[in-house]
């Protein structure tokens, strides 16, 4: 019998999805600003980690808005690449506000993500 995901989502799991919606939006920003900007940050392990970050993060909100049963294992999964973004945009960032934003937001995503799959696994 399909469950109704509506009455289902909770709060957490909103937030997760809003969290990961906000992390792709400013992952993509961040591939032109380091595009723009150049040298190392246009250095093509950085652009594909970013990239990587928005792709499994835009897969984890459609995974969790579907309600698929296989949103825990890629919520972990997200969580994963996105704490390697924060940690990879943090070194990057010597006072780039946009290199801070993205390192802040992937942090977030990634320890509400790692929350959902825990959550999710009980």
């Amino acid at each position: 019998m399909p469950h109704n995901m509506q009455s289902e989502m909770t709060g957490e799991m909103r937030a997760c999805i809003q969290n990961c919606l906000d992390c792709h939006r400013i992952c993509t920003e961040t591939v032109a600003h380091c595009l723009q900007k150049g040298g190392r940050h246009a250095e093509a392990a950085h652009i594909r980690l970013l990239l990587d970050c928005a792709q499994i993060c835009g897969t984890s909100a459609d995974f969790m808005l579907r309600s698929s049963h296989f949103h825990t294992d890629v919520c972990r999964v997200c969580s994963t690449i996105c704490e390697q973004c924060a940690e990879e945009c943090s070194r990057m960032a010597e006072g780039d506000r946009t290199m801070q934003q993205c390192a802040e937001i992937c942090r977030s995503c990634a320890a509400s993500c790692q929350a959902m799959a825990t959550t999710a696994a009980r």
